[in-house]
């Protein structure tokens, strides 16, 4: 098949999430089975691209209602192709993402550029695959726009849900920036009546197919509660809304091949992750305890991921228990005064690293004995999988991609991957942590406890199996 990616974040060159890994590792597994695959992102002044050389491929003019911007796309690789979109007045902002007055015409261009360049690079795909709000509109353009291009009128569009809280939502003012005020009929008409476009809506309504990453997800986001006001919407069309799990590329996030790390394990071996152990919280300038568990915390730090609970019940088990605590993560300044504060008060048990680190992101990974992600939801989630792999058990909220990821403990049977609390609130949150604390005290459980979520398989390669179905499902319709 031919299958287009657009999306707003790649890793390594743009991230501030788990979006960013999937665009990069997805793509990769597809090509791998033999599929040509197209990504179109922005250049940020803020990519990552020492060493890697870009060669220039066409040059584009964008119009947007009475704006002109020209774009240089620069290409990289052969399997998948990246394709950069050069354009400094939209994406020279110092940051990814902006609350400027242009927000929305950063992310049209990037739309119209990726169709536009399939005509310059007489590439016609079978499906684009569409990822958040930021490329929520092309399903629209697709079937407007484009519907006779030679290049595009085949092709079918999916569109994936990363996270449904951030929607696009824009001014009524913004429609001439669109290209799109003479289907304006097309848009949703009671929020065009209330003086608001939504781009996320607008994809949810013209898109082929829609899926989110994870099966719980996909049925959490049909309801009040999780839908955040487009529950109806997704479950008018709930027969191809669908949840698949997020991957993990095991050439990047795996103690064997892990080139940040001091010492290398395995599932058959993991001596050396006491050396990782060590070796992470001397960095960080805490004593090393042998004794003592190490729980990991890697994160944006905001309220969706349900840190708020934890000043209530840290302070409390780390002076009974005396476990170490290291952190990694920036956001907003109430949870980083919080961490701040614990620091302070724990010098010689919490380490709080503000700001991002990979290098540290998987030393914390591999030198933790424990990896704690309290969300109030969870789309999908990557952590908790990359935290499998390395032997660290994860202690998670039963919601989301965790619940699908995470197998709760059963200290009889000897079975399960990690600790999983129910209800959101300090008391449940209290309960996992003291639970994975008295585990850890049983050596053989504790040893049986890694051993079971190492074993566990979340491969790319099982992944992209579910999407080459969809997106065969999606060609079949009308061809």
């Amino acid at each position: 098949m031919k299958l287009l990616f657009v999306a707003s974040e790649l890793a390594p060159y743009a991230k501030t999430g788990g979006l960013a890994d999937v665009v990069a590792a997805l793509p990769k597994t597809l090509a791998r089975a033999g599929h040509d695959v197209r990504i179109v992102v922005p250049l940020y002044d803020t990519a990552k691209l020492d060493g890697v050389t870009l060669t220039q491929v066409a040059e584009l003019t964008i119009p947007l209602g009475s704006h002109r911007y020209p774009v240089r796309v620069l290409a990289l690789g052969t399997a998948p192709t990246i394709y950069f979109l050069h354009c400094p007045p939209l994406y020279a902002r110092g940051r990814l993402y902006t609350s400027d007055a242009d927000e929305h015409r950063r992310f049209l261009l990037l739309s119209y550029a990726a169709l536009e360049l399939c005509g310059r690079l007489d590439f016609a795909p079978d499906v684009v695959h569409c990822h958040d709000w930021q490329a929520a509109l092309i399903p629209l353009l697709l079937k407007t726009i484009y519907a006779r291009d030679r290049h595009l009128a085949g092709a079918r569009s999916l569109l994936t849900i990363h996270n449904l809280n951030y929607q696009g939502g824009f001014p009524d003012s913004i429609g001439p920036d669109t290209n799109l005020t003479h289907v304006a009929h097309l848009f949703h008409q009671e929020l065009l009546k209330a003086g608001r476009v939504n781009f996320l809506l607008q994809g949810i309504l013209y898109a082929d197919g829609v899926s989110t990453v994870s099966p719980t997800y996909a049925q959490e986001i049909q309801t009040p509660a999780h839908g955040a006001g487009l529950d109806g919407f997704l479950r008018a069309r709930k027969t191809t809304v669908v949840g698949i799990l997020n991957g993990v590329d095991y050439d990047e996030w795996s103690p064997e091949n892990d080139r940040y790390l001091p010492a290398r394990y395995s599932a058959a071996d993991r001596s050396n992750k006491a050396i990782c152990k060590q070796a992470l919280v001397e960095s960080l300038g805490l004593p090393y305890v042998p004794s003592a568990p190490v729980v990991g915390i890697v994160s944006r730090m905001a309220s969706q991921k349900g840190f708020d609970l934890l000043g209530e019940v840290l302070p409390g088990l780390l002076q009974r228990n005396g476990f170490q605590l290291t952190v990694l993560g920036s956001g907003e300044p109430g949870l980083e005064d919080m961490f701040t504060r614990l620091q302070r008060a724990f010098p010689r048990q919490v380490c709080f690293y503000q700001g991002f680190s990979n290098k540290l992101a998987h030393q914390i990974e591999a030198g933790a004995d424990m990896f704690l992600m309290p969300s109030r939801y969870e789309p999908c989630g990557l952590n908790q999988l990359y935290s499998l792999r390395y032997g660290t058990v994860p202690i998670v909220h039963k919601t989301g991609g965790l619940a699908d990821t995470v197998r709760p403990w059963h200290p009889r049977t000897r079975t399960g991957t990690g600790f999983v609390f129910e209800h959101h609130d300090a008391a449940g949150v209290r309960w996992a942590l003291q639970a994975a604390l008295a585990t850890y005290r049983d050596p053989p459980a504790w040893s049986r406890l890694i051993d079971n979520g190492m074993a566990a398989d979340f491969s790319w390669d099982r992944q992209a199996r579910r999407y080459e179905y969809v997106y065969e499902k999606l060609i079949g319709t009308d061809r």
